[in-house]
């Protein structure tokens, strides 16, 4: 079932498209833990900077 859909988006959309999709939804959860690695470290750097 799941084979039989991929196929349809690739023929209906393209490629392409369908890479593209497939690769943001497999890396968002890295993004969204690399935002978070940013905001604690622009946290920190905050506190710091406070300290001095």
């Amino acid at each position: 079932m799941l084979d039989e859909q991929f196929i349809n988006l690739i023929s209906n959309n393209g490629f392409p498209i369908v890479i593209s999709i497939y690769l943001l939804l497999r890396f968002e959860k890295k993004i969204e833990c690399l935002e978070q690695s940013i905001q604690a470290l622009r946290y920190e750097v905050d506190r710091s900077k406070d300290k001095e």
